[in-house]
Parts: C-alpha cells; sequence; structure tokens
C-alpha cells in the first residue's frame, strides 16, 4: 500500500481508546481497541497509545501520512493542546506536540465530536452536502456544524457545544456549571440521576428498573431506563418522553439557527437510534420554522461507533501537507 493512500485515526475516551488505519475512501484497514486507564495519568496514556501506533503501523509496507487524534474534550486550533477533557481529568496537557516528539506522520488533535462530524460529512450519511450538523448523545451529548462547506470552528476552536445550550432555564444543574443544559436533560449521565431518582422517591413502582441494574441504584444507567421503557415500565417511559422532549426542543433551535439540510444523530443509543431519529424528525416537521424545515431531514448515523476514528484520521489526511 503506498504510504500517501493511508492515516491513523484515533479516538480517546473516558473508558475506551480506539486506534484505526483508515485509507483515503473511509475504510477502515485494521483496528485495535483498549481501556483508557484514566487513573494512570495523560503521560502513561500516551506512551500506550504511542506503542499502539507503532504496532498498528508495522502491519503494512509503508509509514502511515498522517496520524488524527479526536479527544473528548476543549482543543487549541493550531497547537493541540487539550485545555480541558473532564472525563479524562486532563487539564492544558500538550497531546499534539508530546505526540510529534516520538511519531513520524503528521500529528492532529481536535475534538473528538468534530472528528465524527468530520467523518459522518466526508463518508458517511453526510456526504455531498455543504450544511449539515451532527449531534452525538452519549454520556453527553455534542456536535459539530458543517456550513457553506466549511467546518466551523468558532473563535477559540469549541463551535459546536451544542449540549450546553439552555433549553430550560429552572431545569437541573449541568456539569458546566449551567442550568437546563440540553445535556442535563437528555444526556446519559443525566438520565442515569433521573433513575436513581425515581427508584428513591417511588421504590414500589420501579422494582423492574432496579431488577435491570442488579439491585444496586448506583449502578442504574440510561441503557436501564430505555430497556425498561421498551418493556412498558410507566415510569422509565415518562423519564425518556421528557427527555425526548427536550431533545426536540433542542433540536427545533438547531434546524432555526444553523438552517442545514441535514441533522445527523449519532451516539451510544443501540438500537434505540433510528426509533429516535424519527420522533425528532416529527417533532422538527411540526415545530421548526417553514423556511428552516424546507428539503431538510433528520438522519441516522452511517458510520455509528467508527465515526471518530474514520472522521479523524480523515481530517489528518486532508490537512497533511504532503497529501494536499
Amino acid at each position: 500500500m503506498e504510504s500517501r493512500q493511508w492515516g491513523i485515526g484515533v479516538d480517546i475516551g473516558g473508558t475506551k481508546i480506539a486506534v484505526a488505519c483508515v485509507d483515503i475512501s473511509g475504510r477502515i484497514l485494521s483496528e485495535r481497541k483498549y481501556p483508557t486507564h484514566t487513573e494512570t495519568g495523560y503521560r502513561a496514556i500516551v506512551d500506550t497509545l504511542t506503542e499502539v501506533v507503532k504496532e498498528i503501523s508495522e502491519e503494512f509496507d509503508s509509514p502511515p501520512l498522517a496520524l488524527g487524534v479526536g479527544v473528548a474534550g476543549q482543543v487549541t486550533a493550531r497547537e493541540g493542546e487539550v485545555t480541558f477533557a473532564p472525563n479524562l481529568k486532563w487539564r492544558n496537557v500538550p497531546l499534539q506536540a508530546e505526540l510529534q516528539k516520538v511519531l513520524q506522520p503528521q500529528v492532529f488533535v481536535l475534538n473528538d465530536v468534530r472528528a465524527a462530524t468530520w467523518g459522518e460529512w466526508k463518508h458517511g450519511a453526510g456526504a455531498g452536502h455543504r450544511d449539515l450538523v451532527c449531534l452525538i448523545i452519549g454520556t453527553g451529548i455534542g456536535g459539530g456544524v458543517v456550513s457553506g462547506g466549511q467546518l466551523l470552528t468558532g473563535r477559540n476552536n469549541c463551535a459546536g457545544e451544542l449540549g450546553h445550550m439552555t433549553i430550560d432555564l429552572d431545569g437541573p444543574e449541568c456539569t458546566c456549571g449551567n442550568r437546563g443544559c440540553l445535556e442535563a436533560l437528555v444526556g446519559g449521565w443525566a438520565l442515569a440521576r433521573e433513575a436513581r431518582r425515581a427508584v428513591s422517591e417511588y421504590p414500589e413502582k420501579t422494582k423492574m428498573l432496579l431488577q435491570l441494574a442488579g439491585g444496586n441504584p448506583d449502578a442504574l444507567a440510561a441503557s436501564h431506563l430505555v430497556q425498561a421503557a421498551l418493556k412498558e415500565d410507566p415510569i422509565s417511559k415518562e423519564i425518556i418522553e421528557r427527555a425526548i422532549d427536550a431533545l426536540i426542543a433542542g433540536c427545533v433551535g438547531i434546524v432555526n439557527g444553523f438552517n442545514p439540510s441535514l441533522l445527523i444523530l449519532g451516539g451510544g443509543l443501540g438500537g434505540a437510534l433510528h426509533q429516535l431519529t424519527e420522533r425528532v424528525r416529527g417533532g422538527v416537521t411540526r415545530r421548526a420554522l417553514d423556511a428552516a424545515k424546507e428539503g431538510f431531514d433528520v438522519v441516522t448515523s452511517r458510520l455509528l461507533n467508527d465515526a471518530g476514528v474514520i472522521g479523524a484520521a480523515s481530517y489528518a489526511l486532508h490537512n497533511c501537507r504532503d497529501f494536499r
């Protein structure tokens, strides 16, 4: 394989790290996944990542041209410094510089959801669109915006923090310090909080929910709420319905604000993603401005859990000086 035809994409999350060799068409050629082990500190994570990148590169006859790294946090534009990554417990980590010292290919570090947005735009559900928004719904909520064929970065390279737009002025506190953010109403950690609250306040009515968590309230997760709701558990259904209403409200604001041709929904929602997409499409159709929703659609992520690594590699190849 010629060196001009492939790069490496990395997706660093709070619980796992994925590393993949990706060709210029967005096809994954080889992939590794392993636990993040945030407790070891950033330097140990960087050392392990370096070894994995070197190991996976040896599978090919030629070296990768570029390395793209998506991180769940805020990243400076040129230096690729991770100024804050709460799930990793990182502050002011010079990740791009650290990796460039020990690895040969040109390194690019960017926000993980922006990497996923790039992947969906270039090789996934958004291919061929010049105006789109990608909304990733997982433990938290992140977004990426493509407008006029350009990925928006904003003045401080943090455009796309759509999970922190206010939906309810008197809503629950968010991890960012604000109240009523979309993430605080719809994110996985917020749904887990609501599940624990329900079990505490209504023990007789939440036996199914608690059973799904193995009888341990502290182990309750958003996935347990979804499972219970699918089994027609009344309280779980009520919590999920409130979350969907909040999500629709947020998506209406996104559509009215950015006027995209496409809203792509992705994240760790598993089998519920297609059903959720249908609900959001219907809600936006009812409530968005007529001009904003003309020619607009809501679709499910095509790349799913691979969007991050494919997008990071594709972004790096696009920006690499030797590839232009």
